[in-house]
């Protein structure tokens, strides 16, 4: 067999590598970025509060819906890699204002990436409420998978009952002066809802339970949390719940349907089951069915609601004679504080919100 050898002058070499060279650097350039958790999860009716303040206003910095379709932080907020969205806070961080409870959590724009900026298209309100028809949407529906990886393990008041706690999922009122000055008893800013994930230091597990917070102006001594258990011990008892709680990395879900004006609450974990609550937003009837002569009796029936989903650190460190302020502790130093054990952690694997879902008989 004969083999032709074909000879190529240097010039023509030089000008091949430097071609080949030139498709190199193209390719490194469009190399694949680190997927972001809106990458996965559908953020497009979301935005978050994250425990930085990154442009030294001394203020918490805001995530837009916009900003968080490519957005992440390295430690408050990712994915990790089974794809699960991560959120995380230390206990001593920059809060959003007359809070001193850090969070990295979503916070729910009904109107989406391309709605309306206002307070009603925005928000969803309740079937009772008068000017409904304004609104965003009548109710919502939020679904949820998650894993609890961590909880503040240091509070120099353990027994007070946020202590060791993180809210994993809310339905929150807004703050609104106009509603307010109406004199209906609306717009203070509450929370019909939030989900609680609990765990003592010295515990295995830790406990599920939902709590609603009677719709009264803030200086209302009334104006308290009602707490319902789901999974473990009450949010106010010491006792170790064993087998009955849920542990750290074990995986739940949960649902909220606001329908018309009842809010539908279903709770699942392998290990338990499924367990499942109703409340009426619009009246001052309690879960249980009882009459709460100190709620308002109309319930949130005039307020504009919201989801919230995410890690709200209820390990306050704030030294305060109040319940809600354990004085848990913490640097400010993120290294420092995730050693110690002073914060808190939360891994999604699933989140879906939308219209509210007729119940089924």
């Amino acid at each position: 067999m004969n083999v032709k050898k074909i000879l190529f002058p240097c010039s023509a070499i030089a000008i091949c590598v430097f071609a080949l060279s030139g498709c190199n650097a193209t390719d490194n350039t469009n190399e694949k970025q680190p997927m972001v958790p809106a990458d996965k999860f559908d953020l497009t009716h979301w935005k978050m509060t994250i425990p930085t303040d990154s442009n030294n206003d001394g203020k918490v910095d805001g995530i837009s819906v916009e900003q968080i379709q490519t957005y992440q932080h390295p430690d408050y907020f990712y994915l990790d890699a089974q794809g699960n969205m991560v959120f995380a806070t230390p206990n001593k961080a920059f809060t959003t204002p007359n809070s001193s409870n850090t969070r990295s959590e979503l916070h729910q724009v009904v109107g989406g990436i391309n709605g309306r900026s206002d307070g009603f298209a925005n928000n969803f309100s309740l079937a009772a409420n008068k000017r409904a028809d304004q609104y965003g949407q009548t109710g919502g529906n939020l679904q949820a998978t998650l894993q609890v990886n961590h909880v503040a393990k240091r509070a120099t008041y353990p027994n007070k009952p946020p202590a060791y706690s993180v809210v994993v999922g809310q339905i929150h009122a807004t703050k609104d002066k106009t509603l307010v000055a109406e004199g209906e008893g609306y717009g203070y800013g509450n929370e019909p809802l939030k989900i609680y994930f609990k765990k003592w230091p010295d515990h295995e597990y830790g406990s599920v339970f939902w709590n609603y917070e009677r719709n009264l102006e803030k200086e209302d001594p009334d104006r308290q949390d009602i707490s319902y258990s789901v999974w473990g011990t009450p949010w106010d008892e010491a006792a170790d719940p064993g087998e009955q709680g849920i542990a750290l990395d074990e995986t739940f879900s949960y649902e909220v349907n606001v329908y018309q004006n009842t809010m539908y609450l279903t709770f699942t974990s392998a290990r338990h089951g499924t367990k499942k609550y109703a409340i009426n937003l619009a009246n001052n009837i309690d879960a249980n069915g009882n009459i709460d002569k100190l709620d308002h009796p109309s319930g949130y029936a005039g307020d504009a609601n919201f989801f919230k989903a995410g890690a709200y650190d209820q390990c306050s460190i704030k030294d305060d004679p109040g319940m809600w302020y354990p004085a848990c502790l913490g640097t400010g130093d993120w290294e420092t504080d995730k050693k110690n054990g002073d914060y808190t952690q939360v891994s999604f694997s699933r989140l879906v919100t939308g219209p509210a879902k007729k119940p089924r008989n």
